[in-house]
């Protein structure tokens, strides 16, 4: 037989396996996915909002820093300090840990969480006599930038959690 002569066809290979429809693991896989982002997405946007407060107060805190430096007036810059850090921590802390706190306690609190003590035995002490001095009392020992920077450390560091 004359191999020119057979009816031999060639041979024909199936269609290539396409992409989609998807297999039911690759499903599962994005559906993981999607939920792994959304978690992280929700989990930024709650830490985002618990830090507005802080955002505002630092906000706050550079405005007074500024009118401070327009009138020099001590004693009306701690005023607004205090009431800045008595606002600022009610928003972090429940209102009857707080509310009551005046002298030493009031400085202990805000020494909470800070790696060294500027409240208790640093400059933000004066933040317990300073604002109720007389309003063009004599400030010139009262080391006013280093008040300002620790109002500023205390906003800027979260209260430690705490555990019961």
């Amino acid at each position: 037989m004359n191999p020119e002569n057979l009816p031999l066809r060639d041979l024909h290979l199936p269609e290539p396996i396409g992409w989609w429809p998807l297999a039911p693991g690759w499903w599962f896989l994005i559906a993981l996915a999607a939920t792994g982002i959304l978690w992280l997405l929700w989990r930024a946007w709650r830490q985002w909002q618990r830090a507005a407060v802080r955002r505002i107060a630092l906000r706050e805190l550079n405005r007074l820093e500024g009118n401070y430096q327009q009138d020099g007036n001590a004693v009306l810059l701690a005023r607004q300090l205090s009431a800045l850090t008595r606002r600022t921590m009610l928003a972090y802390a429940p209102r009857l840990d707080i509310a009551g706190l005046t002298g030493e306690a009031w400085l202990a609190f805000l020494d909470r969480g800070l790696p060294s003590p500027v409240f208790v035995a640093g400059p933000g002490r004066n933040l317990e006599s300073l604002p109720y001095r007389a309003e063009r009392a004599d400030t010139a020992q009262v080391d006013v930038p280093a008040l300002i920077a620790a109002v500023k450390q205390r906003l800027a560091t979260p209260l430690p959690e705490e555990r019961v």
